[in-house]
């Protein structure tokens, strides 16, 4: 198993990180880099990853991208009570062509995923989400992603892939592995209404900005049914971010997008992690913290990691059973923490997807629905999902 596609991080980061604090976390990290080498990956729970990849941006015109500022926040932050090791494995630079790039992300991540060691990934251009997914070819049979993003990023599947069109590969190119996608935070002046047809279509979840901003709560359960979450900077409002940065007034601030990257990282199912439209300007420090403190408060939530679904043990869990209309609706709730699931019935007669009963993450609000007879609109359209 190699790491031959991870350059080592720069000297200047490194010069950096020695006159910090010994307490701070980039003093407790394993780095790649060109003193030392490639960092002992064993007893590693995450990897920072940098991807230099920027070239299917939509508006790319050539620019170089960096991430060394956003490295210097990173590890000046000094660390929670944590008990993970970190690695900060360099980054990836832009191979011959794009595809070269794509091929080393996901050569890089398959490799962490098998040694259970969750990539935390910062990008370029957010169609790296697609390299992302492909590294569990082989790996994990159906995946489901989660974009915290403004747009849906469709596209059209017929013209080459670009940041702002990735998913219509995702959705369309063999193997087919996506059951579930799922966007956070978007924005319906920037979605065309064929698109959020099609998503309502294929029975994906949308969920507006002032819907999550409103209740952040939501985003808890579509996290912890998660695989490979993709966070675009371009969610974020431009009050928050440098100059570059800035993209629209409206969008999640700074503790709303910490608390959802905090949730990411508390999911047990969540096993990639990446940041991408990270655009460094000269008056970077806003967005380079900003990035910082999201990767913080994620591998804060990967260290609040409770396993409570065991539910082959009957203390563990209570069961509900509430009849709405035709259908009997299975709940549980975890005694150890009080989060929800549903069953999602197995149909021996149709070619589902799942082949087997599945618990789907929801919320106490979804069973009080319930017995108010009204069907979840999550187990509704997994439901549905589950008998294409």
């Amino acid at each position: 198993m190699t790491f031959n596609f991870v350059s080592p991080v720069q000297e200047l980061v490194l010069a950096h990180n020695e006159l910090l604090s010994m307490q701070v976390f980039g003093r407790k990290l394993r780095i790649h880099s060109e003193q030392h080498g490639f960092p002992d990956l064993e007893g590693v729970n995450i990897a920072i990853v940098g991807v230099l990849e920027n070239r299917n941006d939509i508006d790319y015109i050539g620019e170089d991208l960096s991430l060394s500022e956003i490295r210097k926040s990173l590890y000046s932050l000094f660390p929670g009570n944590w008990f993970t090791t970190v690695a900060d494995l360099g980054d990836i630079r832009c191979g011959e062509t794009v595809g070269d790039t794509y091929f080393a992300l996901q050569e890089t991540i398959s490799s962490l995923i098998k040694k259970e060691i969750i990539p935390i990934i910062i990008g370029g251009s957010q169609d790296l989400t697609y390299a992302n997914y492909r590294a569990y070819d082989g790996v994990t049979p159906m995946i489901n992603i989660v974009n915290v993003d403004s747009n849906f990023d469709l596209g059209d599947s017929s013209k080459p892939i670009k940041n702002n069109s990735f998913l219509g590969k995702v959705i369309l190119e063999q193997p087919y592995n996506l059951f579930n996608y799922s966007t956070l935070g978007y924005q319906t002046y920037f979605n065309s209404q064929e698109e959020i047809d099609l998503m309502d279509k294929l029975y994906f979840e949308a969920y507006r900005l002032g819907e999550i901003s409103t209740n952040l709560q939501l985003v808890e359960p579509v996290m912890r049914d998660a695989n490979v979450v993709s966070v675009d900077m371009k969610s974020i409002r431009s009050a928050e971010v440098s100059t570059k940065q800035k993209y629209s007034p409206n969008g999640f601030d700074g503790k709303e997008i910490c608390t959802i990257s905090r949730y990411a990282g508390i999911s047990n199912k969540v096993s990639s992690f990446g940041i991408y439209e990270y655009k460094p300007s000269k008056d970077d420090d806003a967005t380079s913290m900003l990035v910082s403190q999201m990767i913080w408060y994620f591998i804060e939530g990967v260290n609040c990691r409770v396993k409570d679904d065991n539910f082959k043990d009957d203390k563990s869990y209570q069961k509900f059973i509430v009849l709405v209309e035709d259908e009997e609706l299975i709940f549980f709730k975890s005694n150890k923490t009080g989060r929800w699931w549903i069953e999602i019935p197995f149909l021996p007669n149709d070619s589902n997807k799942l082949k087997r009963h599945t618990l789907l993450p929801c919320m106490h609000d979804d069973y009080n629905a319930a017995c108010s007879g009204k069907i979840p609109e999550r187990w509704y359209k997994a439901f549905k999902k589950n008998c294409v």
